[in-house]
């Protein structure tokens, strides 16, 4: 391939940028033009995209969020929108594509490929969601952002002699609430991969911690599972400690990259490229077992992935 094109699509994660900045000086240094496109498939469509340089991708490895920007494209969801976009990249040169994101942005890459334009996804998801990988770009950066917010909240509980129920991103996962959880030292996490009983995993919890001299307490929640608010009070009126709820938000999303994320971005977007160079599509870019491999696109989103049970055995055995 002489000509590519990288792109970013669905939720921003941390590291993203990182990837870009991968793609981009991998593909110049295989003597490639590489192309970023703005706003995701939308841009695709559009034929929003820009030559990228050595330099364009200077200084950016650091930044969060991502320069070529995202957003939704309920047109691309069809397959006359997908057909319109592999006859833009034909028009543009792009012989393959690189597109960051998750699962979602993995089903478009799949299109792509079914209609002979060869795509490769890297997985950029703060969620760590992505069944056939280890990892996600923007996952670590997301649990340290999160991690420091709860413990600046976990000051004003000790103060007060407070509770306070956090909620955390993951729709569909707990994998921040769980990991951020053991780091903040819970008294209680709740994922959407789980069943909970609001007496026997929280304030059973909280009543033991309270026996065992404990003033304040922390309980971790999952955006999946909602209702912040809702159990702050419940638990407020069962166990008559004041109850603070917080929802921490799409902070999570933003800030500088930690180095396990540029890293790894890093190095998902040199393999990328490489099977671009190849000939080779319709791929997902995974980190397994500390190698980067990679995986067919629909094998990957046939896959699996819960919350690590031994995750979920060490939080529950330091806390009882």
């Amino acid at each position: 391939m002489k000509r590519i094109g990288v792109l970013t699509s669905g939720g921003d994660a941390p590291g993203m940028n990182a990837a870009i900045r991968s793609v981009v000086r991998s593909g110049l240094h295989y003597g490639m033009e590489v192309y970023g496109i703005r706003e995701g498939y939308k841009g695709l469509l559009e034929e929003n995209v820009e030559a990228m340089t050595y330099r364009s991708v200077s200084e950016i490895i650091n930044r969060g969020g991502t320069i070529l920007k995202t957003a939704r494209c309920l047109e691309f969801a069809t397959e006359e929108g997908v057909s319109k976009a592999v006859e833009a990249a034909k028009r543009l040169g792009l012989e393959g594509i690189v597109v960051v994101g998750g699962d979602g942005s993995f089903r478009g890459a799949r299109d792509l490929s079914r209609n002979g334009l060869p795509t490769i996804g890297i997985p950029g998801t703060i969620d760590n969601d992505i069944a056939c990988t280890d990892y996600t770009i923007g996952f670590d950066t997301a649990l340290n952002t999160a991690c420091e917010a709860i413990d600046k909240l976990k000051d004003t509980c000790a103060s007060h002699n407070r509770c306070s129920v956090v909620e955390v991103m993951g729709r569909h996962a707990g994998h921040i609430a769980m990991h951020v959880g053991i780091a903040n030292g819970a008294e209680s996490i709740i994922v959407p991969e789980k069943r909970f009983d609001l007496k026997a995993d929280i304030v059973d919890r909280i009543e033991k911690a309270d026996d065992k001299g404990k003033s304040h307490f922390i309980v971790i929640l999952a955006e999946g599972i909602g209702q912040a608010s809702m159990m702050a009070k419940q638990i407020e009126e069962i166990t008559g400690v004041e109850t603070r709820a917080t929802i921490l938000g799409h902070i999570q999303r933003g800030g500088s990259p930690t180095v396990q994320d540029r890293v790894m971005a890093t190095r998902m977007g040199v393999k990328a490229v490489e099977l671009l160079k190849e000939g080779v599509g319709n791929r997902v870019i995974a980190y397994k077992s500390g190698q980067v491999v990679d995986y067919d696109i629909t094998e990957a989103l046939n896959m699996t992935k819960s919350v690590e049970e031994d995750l979920v055995h060490a939080s529950q055995v330091v806390t009882e």
